[in-house]
């Protein structure tokens, strides 16, 4: 465990520094075709420290929590810091130093489950899906677990600690058809320790069979008709399009190596029902499912108005990039491990509600996809991206036909967004997300449902 309150070591601290320590604990249980495959727990634990000397930052890291190692840090990143400002003509830039006191704890006040009940839990689901649900040629059933543990303390008086835990279970289903394999998977869980967030196997029995429903449909699936369509695309996949081709685009240090978010800063950046918001800890009267209340470098974690009824009006920061655009820092500075510096990353990122149903959205088309699942995908400062579909139905004269095969979408978000003609009145979090700028971190995705028109591919 690592210590709550790093105030004792102030002493040792001088300038601009930061210092963290943290403990990151992994549990991975897995059953593949009924077989135990992994079984594992893991733990990563540091203390690390940052020095930030005329424009140039020190680092160091250490993989002990003992007090030596915490001094021992301290005095390296500011060697470093000494080092490098005595080579290098750095800009001097003043950082934002205002302080900000927090204690943040999800771990559960639930008695905790041995690892011994927690295989038999999951194996408990893979019973299930062999026993019920047929045809399945192969299936995997795993358990992912994730409780991520800082505490830091800052030279200009920021202190914080929290606990940020994440539970997942994931189903993956296989169906062989015409001696072809075809799959779907869906991801269960969210924010909070297991026995908070899981209760009993069968409470998710009926969630997989609805993905098997979806499988056996997608096995008589046809390939879309290549080209521009009319689609609605279901809030997980909103959601990550707006991650990975706005959110990305929009992160300060993106944006100097030459995003073309600048363009459409104060612009038309998408319709103007839609607005996009990365969000530090709550949303709606709920909290995200990766709350940052205070970044990793010490500031108060702000909610950050990306596109506001079309219109571009931010971006995320760090304090340094902050300083650089003179804008505010927004808290969006996270690390993944003790080792890591903290990078600009997002937090909970999503479109907000608009006040159209599904219905009424596909109600509206007359030949086009309603687009429910993705796979991967890719996208670049441009803005331009690429997204594996994996689920999807044909739209014919508003009314939901067959299932398609697995194939992709593209385009320019940007663009994407400006077609957008309604937005669904329902919110839904994608809980299971990792982002893997540089170092994999665990974000929130989400928002509603979106009509727009976007490039698909064909056979």
């Amino acid at each position: 465990m690592i210590d709550k309150d790093l105030s004792r070591f102030n002493n040792h601290i001088a300038g601009y520094t930061e210092l963290r320590m943290q403990d990151n604990r992994s549990l991975s249980v897995a059953f593949v075709k009924g077989n135990l495959m992994r079984n594992d727990y893991r733990s990563e634990s540091g203390v690390s420290a940052r020095v930030f000397r005329k424009g140039l930052w020190g680092f160091a890291s250490h993989p002990e929590l003992v007090d030596p190692a915490v001094t021992s840090v301290l005095k390296s990143a500011a060697d470093n810091a000494g080092f490098l400002s005595s080579k290098v003509d750095g800009e001097d830039i003043t950082l934002d130093r205002t302080p900000v006191t927090s204690h943040n704890d999800f771990s559960t006040n639930k008695p905790r489950l041995n690892r011994e009940s927690l295989v038999a839990f999951v194996k408990e689901i893979d019973n299930y899906i062999e026993t019920k649900l047929k045809p399945v040629s192969s299936r995997t059933v795993s358990l992912r677990c994730l409780d991520m543990e800082k505490s830091v303390v800052t030279s200009y008086g920021s202190r914080f600690y929290s606990m940020i835990p994440r539970s997942n279970i994931i189903v993956s289903l296989t169906v062989s058809k015409d001696g072809q394999p075809v799959d779907l998977y869906e991801v269960f869980g969210g924010l909070g320790q297991f026995e908070d967030v899981f209760h009993d196997p069968s409470d998710l029995f009926r969630e997989i069979d609805i993905l098997h429903e979806h499988l056996v449909k997608k096995c008589e699936g046809v390939f879309p008709q290549a080209g521009c369509a009319e689609c609605v695309l279901d809030s997980s996949l909103a959601g990550i399009l707006a991650h990975e081709a706005l959110g990305h685009t929009t992160e300060a240090d993106i944006i100097l190596g030459g995003s073309v978010a600048p363009d459409y800063m104060g612009k038309e950046a998408a319709s103007p029902l839609i607005t996009l918001i990365d969000f530090a800890h709550t949303a709606l009267e709920e909290t995200c499912p990766v709350p940052v209340y205070v970044d990793d470098e010490g500031t108060k974690g702000e909610d950050a108005v990306i596109i506001e009824k079309g219109i571009l009006k931010g971006y995320l920061h760090s304090k340094e990039t902050a300083a650089q655009f003179n804008h505010a820092p927004t808290g969006n500075a996270r690390a993944y491990s003790f080792s890591d510096e903290p990078l600009i990353r997002m937090r909970n990122t999503a479109i907000l509600p608009g006040g159209s149903t599904l219905e009424e959205m596909i109600d509206g088309i007359e030949d086009g996809y309603y687009l429910l699942k993705t796979s991967n995908g890719q996208a670049d400062s441009t803005g331009e991206f690429t997204f594996g579909i994996t689920l999807g139905y044909e739209i014919k004269g508003g009314r939901l036909k067959r299932a398609i095969k697995d194939t992709t979408i593209s385009g320019i978000a940007f663009d994407v967004l400006k077609t957008v003609s309604m937005v669904s009145k329902d919110m839904t979090w994608i809980n299971g997300g990792f982002c893997g700028k540089k170092q994999l971190i665990p974000v929130g995705m989400g928002g509603p449902a979106i009509k727009c028109k976007v490039t698909i591919g064909g056979k």
